[in-house]
């Protein structure tokens, strides 16, 4: 990242969105302290999923605020950077050092000591929960 916010997406990740033929994603916060990245018609799936979701529900109606309320669509440049407005870069305490995570069909975007941290209690067992649901039992890697 440079002083102004702006983030270089690596040239394998920016083919990938080119050959999509879209250079617009949505940044949005995660509840781990670490901005999530989407191309748009990733993003706005996932936004009709949870807007249909029933907002007499608290935990639907916070993922609703929290997700959605924070989207702010960006646009990479002719440099493969993408903006990142202030309030998203306060929130993941971004500054010059971060993590571009690939995830599948989104970006995670970490602070580098954040990231650090995490990772090691991931893979220390920190925070891991006593059995695997039967999806992950399930799966073979």
């Amino acid at each position: 990242m440079d002083a102004k916010g702006r983030m270089v997406i690596p040239t394998r990740y920016r083919e990938r969105l080119q050959e999509r033929g879209d250079a617009r994603l949505v940044v949005t916060i995660d509840r781990d302290q670490c901005l999530l990245i989407y191309p748009l018609p990733d993003w706005e799936e996932i936004e009709r999923k949870l807007m249909s979701l029933p907002t007499l529900d608290e935990h639907t109606r916070r993922l609703q605020r929290l997700l959605v309320g924070h989207a702010t669509d960006v646009e990479l440049d002719g440099h493969g950077r993408l903006l990142l407005p202030q309030e998203l870069r306060k929130f993941a305490n971004l500054d010059r050092a971060a993590w571009l995570i690939g995830q599948g069909r989104r970006f995670e975007l970490w602070n580098e000591q954040r990231w650090d941290e995490r990772r090691e209690q991931w893979l220390n067992g920190e925070e891991w929960p006593g059995s695997l649901s039967a999806e992950l039992g399930s799966l073979s890697l």
